[in-house]
Parts: structure tokens; C-alpha cells; sequence
């Protein structure tokens, strides 16, 4: 018994001594400040760089003004009023790195960091320094874009938009609130209005938004980034959160979310894109036929032959203009509460 409390005591001091010791660390890693214009905290610099040779924005503005009346005007310029980024390298120097030698060198550009000749998977790692932690960003490597060597700077301005306001560019006319409301782009920092940015790449959906019966994203009403993640994500086509392909969809339609007692096992399967073309079509609610009952038909093919008897064809017989569409009578066709055959 006497050994076993003495290990335990032993141990008790350890840890606290270990204790001590590592809010010691903090504490003085904390305190060690230059006394630069920055004044930057040592244990937040870039690798392999020295607090010292940190001179700040300002000395950037006096050779690059332009650059710097735009940054000046983006969220990247406004860490300084975060707390948290008190004793953090701000403005330029975070991306290109210290800049005292490349102004001692008048100018050289081998003693900055430029991005004018990193590949997108380089200049995207500067940007996941920071961005990797938001929700929204911590998929980016797996993502999409970033197999296909599609890099934050492809979409994204570091030093701001050069215009104020970004509208949608539609090919139709937008309606009154969408002309007088900035865009995702301004916040965003997009070179583009977000649906003509997306589809500067993804063409062949364009013409699906032009289809007759479409969600409204030209128009400016919506935006693609409603539905899907441009920064990655688990689901096919990187749609917007992990819980399942139709949670895009469910998120406005709400009436379709269920759960239902019964259940139709299409949508539970397949999901909406089951009978739906998500960005447009020119059938009515953007179905994938022009008749509802050829969407049914495809998979109750031998509805006619089980339940049409009689001399009259029974209730689905085909002959009859009432009974081909079929939602007359299933009228709850995306899950019921009250009938396993989806009446009302």
C-alpha cells in the first residue's frame, strides 16, 4: 500500500510540474514581441522568417498604391480590428512573406514571395493557412476542384474585386431587387458574379438554366453556392452539407422533407433527381418527361395489364385523359401520411 501511494505521488508531482512548465512556455512565447511597426508575435510568423524583417502594409503601399487602395477595401485589411489577430502577421506580408530585404534590394522580386509562378495547388495551400478551419473550407482537398488543379486564386481576388457590386449578368431580365442587391461576390472576393463564375467553367449547365422551367439563379434570385460547395465536400456534385444528395433540395422545400409514414422508395433511393432535373428543363416543375405518367410508367410499367380490366379499361387505363395523369388520384406522390398508395 505504501509503494502504491508513493508511485501515485510521484506521479501527481510529474504532472504538475509539467504543468507549470508548459503555461511557462506559453506565457513567455506570448510576451516576445518586436518592436516593429507590426509588432508581431514570434510564435506567429511564417516559417524560417525573423519578426524583425516584418515592416507592414503601409511600406507596400509606397511602391504598390494601386494594390493597396483595393486591398484596403477588403475583409483581409480588417484583421487588424479581430482581437485575435492583434500580435498575427497582417496585411501583405501574411501571403508574400516579410518584405525588409526585397525593399532593401530596391524591388527584387527573388526576395518577395510572388505567386506568378506557383501552380494552384501552391497558391491554394497559402490561402488553407488560415481558411482550412472553416466549416465550409476543410473539404477543399478532397473536393472536386481541387483534383482538377482549380486553385482558390481561379475565383477569388487576395487583393479585392475591382469593381464594388457584382449583378448576376443574366441573360434575361432580372427583376428590380435583384439590380438594386451586391451579390455573393462582393463579400466573397469573387472576380465574377458567383452563377457567371461557375459557369465560365460548368457551360453545359447554362443552357439548362435558359430552359423554360428552371431555379432562378441567372436571374440573380439564388446563387450556386446555395446548393453546392465549391470547396468540397461528401456528396455527389459537392451539394451543401453530409447528410444526403437531397438535402439542397429539402432546405427550400420543405413540404417534401417527410419523415412519412409511408414512404415513396424512388425519393428515398434515387433522390429528387429521380424524376427532377435540378438546374432546368422544359417541362413543368423541371421533370425529366414532358407527361407525369411517363415518369410512372417507367417503373410501374405493368400497371395497365395487373388492374385495368373490365370492359370500360379500369381506373389506369390509358384511354381515358383523367386517368393518365396519374397524380389526380396519388396527389401525395412525394410520401403520405394517410394512404399507402399516396391519395391525399
Amino acid at each position: 500500500m505504501a509503494s502504491t501511494k508513493y508511485i501515485k505521488l510521484v506521479l501527481l508531482s510529474v504532472f504538475t510540474l509539467s504543468l507549470f512548465v508548459w503555461l511557462g512556455l506559453g506565457i513567455f512565447s506570448t510576451g516576445f514581441r518586436t518592436n516593429g511597426i507590426n509588432k508581431v508575435d514570434a510564435s506567429t510568423v511564417l516559417p524560417n522568417t525573423n519578426p524583425d524583417d516584418y515592416l507592414g502594409s503601409e511600406t507596400c503601399a509606397t511602391c504598390h498604391e494601386d494594390r493597396f487602395k483595393e486591398f484596403s477595401e477588403t475583409k483581409h485589411a480588417r484583421l487588424a480590428n479581430l482581437s485575435g489577430w492583434k500580435d498575427k502577421v497582417q496585411g501583405c506580408e501574411s501571403c508574400h512573406g516579410p518584405g525588409k530585404e526585397h525593399v532593401e534590394g530596391g524591388g527584387d522580386k527573388t526576395k518577395i514571395i510572388s505567386f506568378k509562378n506557383k501552380n494552384s495547388k501552391e497558391i491554394s495551400e497559402t490561402c488553407l493557412a488560415c481558411h482550412a478551419g472553416k466549416e465550409s473550407h476543410n473539404n477543399f482537398r478532397r473536393g472536386e476542384h481541387w483534383r482538377n488543379n482549380v486553385g482558390c486564386t481561379d475565383c477569388h481576388s487576395a487583393h479585392g474585386p475591382q469593381l464594388a457590386s457584382f449583378k448576376p449578368g443574366s441573360i434575361v431580365l432580372p427583376g428590380e431587387t435583384t439590380l438594386n442587391t451586391p451579390s455573393k461576390a462582393t463579400f466573397a472576393m469573387l472576380k465574377r458574379s458567383e452563377p457567371q463564375l461557375c459557369i465560365g467553367c460548368h457551360s453545359e449547365v447554362k443552357s439548362q438554366f435558359s430552359k423554360p422551367n428552371h431555379h432562378k439563379v441567372l436571374e440573380g434570385a439564388m446563387n450556386c453556392s446555395d446548393c453546392h460547395n465549391a470547396h468540397g465536400g461528401f456528396e455527389q456534385k459537392q451539394t451543401n452539407l453530409a447528410v444526403g444528395a437531397d438535402v439542397a433540395c429539402i432546405k427550400c422545400h420543405t413540404d417534401k422533407q417527410g419523415p412519412f409514414v409511408f414512404e415513396h422508395a424512388p425519393i428515398k433511393v434515387e433522390g429528387c433527381s429521380a424524376c427532377h432535373i435540378p438546374h432546368g428543363s422544359s417541362n413543368p416543375k423541371m421533370l425529366k418527361r414532358p407527361q407525369v405518367r411517363q415518369l410512372c410508367l417507367e417503373c410501374h410499367s405493368g400497371i395497365t395489364d395487373q388492374l385495368s380490366d373490365g370492359p370500360t379499361g379500369g381506373p389506369h387505363t390509358q384511354t381515358s385523359i383523367r386517368s393518365q395523369n396519374c397524380t389526380v388520384c396519388h396527389a401525395a406522390i412525394h410520401g403520405s401520411n394517410a394512404s399507402n398508395v399516396f391519395f391525399r
